[in-house]
């Protein structure tokens, strides 16, 4: 599924799902993602969901990456096969492996973003 970049979340960003956010707890290398509207409605993951992703944390397994594939970032699992690591939709479906400048960020938050 596609994220949209927000910004670093040192600096803060004007989203209503990260208004409660404290910056101060944030390092340099956190960045803020926006859940795009290819989300599945009802899943862990839903249009508007705000993911802070740390691009200091090296990616490991069965973990939520961002990773660039055709010129766009997507929402991935990660699967390690030994030394190389496979790529699997975070909403599921066929995977495939990546190059190391693919790999962007690794998600460590998650802020649901609700409808008043």
């Amino acid at each position: 599924m596609r994220v949209n970049y927000l910004g670093p979340a040192v600096v803060g960003v004007a989203h209503p799902a990260v208004a409660e956010f404290d910056r101060r707890r944030f390092s340099p290398s956190h960045f803020l993602v926006e859940v795009g509207e290819d989300a599945e409605p009802g899943g862990p993951w839903m249009e508007g969901d705000v993911l802070v992703v740390d691009e200091a944390h090296s990616h490991g397994h069965a973990e939520l990456v961002v990773a660039e594939v055709v010129g766009e970032y997507r929402l991935f699992k990660t699967h390690r096969v030994g030394k190389r690591c496979r790529l699997l939709p975070a909403t599921g479906g066929e995977g495939c492996f990546i190059k190391a400048e693919q790999f962007r960020i690794v998600m460590v938050k998650q802020a649901r973003c609700w409808a008043v």
